[in-house]
């Protein structure tokens, strides 16, 4: 539910030799497929960390259903498949059927305006309708993107109050304008669904959708009531792990409240090949990619993101919540479904389409880095402008070439062809320049999450001379070293480890900080930089830049 920088529904997909006909032909086939999928989760989920539940279903049938990992590190229960989980953003296809459930009631139309039913919403003169809730296009800022938010996570909110944290910031973009991920919005559907049936988002889910299709160990969250099989969350700290951080489940509400287990999961995924809770005409709706206003195809429909896997369409959606990732995909036309549910952040390490592929028996191969010359290379090089998102910058070191984003590390991408190149780190995803006819680049399409893919014009600025790498003397580190609080129970923490300064915001992993000054230093992992206030020859405070955000913070400790 919060906002990851992946929530991404993006995947990295590896090589799967796998022939689902020799999986149906042969026992040992069958053997094989369990014991790949379970040398793929043994690499990331180990005996004494907290770890995950999995499920792959083919044809109606679980192939794969197991436990690995921790349910909770104080008792020293392991995890085990019908364990309960937080789902986060999983959530949200839940509350695409809840609407979808009543436009076939004939009570709203998905091309109704907000106001119809939240009549003091303001609106800023714009027309938001019900559909661009669904499919992340209002416009409207995401309150779990807000400063603000971090210090209330304890707080349990009424709606109203949720909705007032958000609805008088200003539009990013004008309705059906653009993509952005979008907790607001979701929330937002949660309030017109209570306000159109008389019911909490709570009840209508439980009766409506988790009571007919025998979803017993589904519910709407309460960390106070008793949930036999209910796992604890957690954060990693460092090298080991912590309690994740409290966050009242008032919250995310519609957005991403709910908590299930991987074999409801599995009945939510049958449900929808029937009729039981809504047409398959109006499903089909929500499994279309959203177009935006200037013919733009979004990657999204409604509480689903819309890809391929192997030319066959994928139907996926991840979550991520204090102390809990998800992910989970649908491959229609094989009938596979799989879920892994973690009590742990940090993500599932795009396990989900790998094993999705060993079930459909549909081979996906790593792309093939071709060599090209440096002096082809140089070619890419450059300054490239993003429109209202500043510029990317596009350099050669000796045969690599490397992109950066605006507010974002440098990755290294990999030609397949003199159009084509991946991020070494992430083989999936697509990096593609478009070429004049005179063979010279014009642009380049960079991949955007669920959004349409971004291009960046090629200008004639010229690339900033690198800057000289400074050494400052590890023993000026010492003054820095404290606890500096950013807001209430979200602390950055310096520490000094040999000759680097560390810092680790709470729930996060340790980075390292690299000098500029004595008192400015750079996180590129991240797109952040923190400047030091010293007084005294002490550090008493700090700055953080990231992402267009000036966060003071006092040192506390």
């Amino acid at each position: 539910m919060k906002r990851l920088s992946s929530i991404s529904l993006s995947a990295v997909f590896l090589l799967v030799a796998l022939s689902l006909q020799a999986v149906a032909q042969t026992p040992s086939s069958t053997s094989d497929l369990t014991a790949r999928i379970n040398q793929e989760l043994e690499k990331v989920f180990k005996p004494n960390e907290p770890g995950a539940a999995i499920i792959a279903v083919k044809d109606g049938q679980v192939v794969f259903r197991k436990g690995y990992g921790m349910a909770n590190l104080e008792l020293g229960v392991a995890i085990e498949p019908d364990m309960i989980f937080r789902i986060g953003s999983i959530t949200k296809q839940f509350t695409a059927v809840s609407i979808l459930m009543l436009m076939e009631q004939g009570k709203l139309n998905l091309s109704d305006e907000i106001t119809k039913f939240l009549p003091d919403y303001p609106t800023q003169d714009r027309k938001i309708t019900i559909e661009h809730l669904l499919t992340h296009t209002s416009g409207i800022k995401s309150y779990t993107g807000l400063p603000e938010w971090l210090p209330l996570w304890r707080k349990d909110l009424k709606m109203t109050e949720l909705i007032d944290l958000f609805k008088n910031k200003p539009m990013e973009f004008a309705p059906g304008d653009g993509w952005n991920y979008n907790n607001s919005a979701y929330v937002l559907l949660g309030a017109i669904i209570e306000k159109i049936t008389g019911q909490s988002y709570s009840d209508f889910v439980e009766k409506n959708i988790f009571a007919p299709l025998e979803m017993k160990q589904s519910f709407y969250d309460n960390t106070q009531r008793i949930i036999p099989r209910r796992t604890a969350g957690y954060a990693r700290n460092g090298t080991t792990f912590a309690n994740a951080q409290y966050l009242s489940m008032t919250q995310p509400h519609a957005a991403g409240s709910l908590i299930s287990t991987v074999d409801d999961l599995a009945k939510w995924d049958a449900a929808l090949y029937t009729e039981k809770l809504v047409k398959q005409e109006s499903l089909k709706k929500a499994w279309t990619p959203f177009v935006l206003n200037d013919g733009r195809a979004t990657k999204y429909g409604y509480g689903w993101g819309v890809t391929t896997l192997e030319g066959e369409k994928m139907l996926t959606h991840s979550g991520g919540i204090n102390g809990f990732t998800c992910d989970a995909a649908r491959l229609p036309e094989s009938k596979v479904y799989v879920a892994i549910l973690t009590n742990r952040e940090g993500g599932t390490a795009n396990l989900v389409p790998k094993i999705a592929a060993m079930v459909a028996g549909k081979p996906l191969r790593d792309p093939v880095a071709i060599k090209l010359p440096a002096t082809t290379l140089d070619k890419y090089v450059g300054v490239f402008r993003l429109q209202d998102k500043g510029d990317v910058i596009v350099t050669r070191e000796g045969e690599s070439l490397f992109v950066q984003r605006p507010n974002a590390p440098r990755q290294e991408i990999l030609p397949t062809s003199e159009t084509e190149f991946f991020p070494k780190a992430q083989p999936a995803a697509r990096i593609r320049f478009k070429l004049q006819e005179n063979g010279a680049i014009s642009s380049l399409m960079l991949p955007s999450g669920m959004a349409p893919d971004d291009e960046a014009k090629k200008t004639d600025k010229p690339l900033s001379k690198a800057k000289e790498a400074v050494t400052v003397d590890p023993a000026l580190f010492d003054r820095l070293v404290g606890e500096y609080e950013l807001m209430p129970n979200f602390i950055l923490t310096i520490t000094h480890e040999g000759n680097k300064l560390m810092g680790q915001a709470t729930g996060q992993s340790t980075l390292e900080l690299q000098p500029e000054s004595a008192t400015k230093f750079t996180i590129p992992q991240v797109g952040a930089v923190i400047e030091f206030v010293i007084e005294a020859d002490k550090a008493t405070s700090l700055i953080l830049l990231q992402g267009g955000q000036k966060l003071p913070a006092k040192k506390i400790k």
